[in-house]
């Protein structure tokens, strides 16, 4: 299917990240359990992925589950990792059919072992895929990434493979999660929170932000057309004067 931009004449951003927040407002409202808005948020995720395909994204990234996540009831953790796994076993063929690539980024150490053999499963299926690249942070902190980039930094030059010197600001973005993804131009964030909650802190240094008070079930492909259309909108200067 031919890439629909959604501003006309304009290329959409290559890389869209998206907080995806308010999936339990969004059931207490109802006088629904959690997990019902969870659920719904994860037809929205369907509808996202799409959409993104269909108007040029290259790159898409969801923030599924963060590391403070963890802190939630066992009962609403356990309902989340259940969701998670009937999306690994009912979505990848769907995802693959669309020509999009999976990848999850994040601690998978703190992962079900069943959950990393699927998460494996899933992106060795998609992993020739190009139409779009869909990175999924699950367990996932932007501090302790760049925690764990010093580490792996600090053990490489204590072994003598490299020159502390030498250390720079690409040279280190090479043991971020992201290596081999841009940054990204644009992040969304819906629920009306204005804050990025330790979401992909070193890639989003410059880009635009754009919040909405949609909770994150409502999300509609309106919205990312909206947010991109935003986004058209904006002066990016890099810290450069104009």
């Amino acid at each position: 299917m031919e890439a629909l931009p959604a501003t006309p004449g304009a290329k959409p951003p290559v890389h869209v990240a998206i907080i995806m927040d308010g999936n339990g407002r969004w059931a207490k409202c109802r006088g629904l359990p959690r997990i019902a808005g969870h659920k719904r948020g994860a037809e929205a995720v369907r509808r996202t992925v799409t959409g993104a395909a269909e108007i040029g994204i290259r790159y898409l990234t969801l923030y599924g589950f963060s590391s403070e996540n963890w802190k939630r009831p066992a009962s609403e953790v356990d309902d989340l990792m259940a969701l998670l796994k009937l999306y690994l076993v009912n979505e990848i063929e769907e995802l693959h059919r669309q020509g999009v690539r999976l990848r999850v980024i994040g601690q998978r150490s703190r992962l079900q072992p069943d959950i990393v053999d699927l998460i494996a499963g899933a992106e060795q299926r998609t992993e020739a895929n190009r139409r779009l690249n869909l990175t999924v942070a699950l367990s996932y902190g932007g501090r302790a990434e760049i925690a764990e980039a010093a580490r792996r930094l600090a053990e490489e030059a204590r072994h003598g493979r490299l020159d502390p010197r030498e250390i720079d600001e690409r040279r280190f973005e090479r043991f971020l999660y992201t290596c081999d993804i841009p940054d990204p131009d644009l992040l969304i964030r819906t629920s009306g929170e204005k804050r990025i909650s330790n979401f992909l802190l070193w890639q989003c240094a410059y880009a635009e932000l754009v919040f909405l008070d949609r909770l994150w079930p409502d999300f509609t492909r309106d919205d990312l057309e909206g947010a991109i259309t935003e986004y058209h909108g904006r002066d990016r200067r890099y810290g450069a004067a104009r």
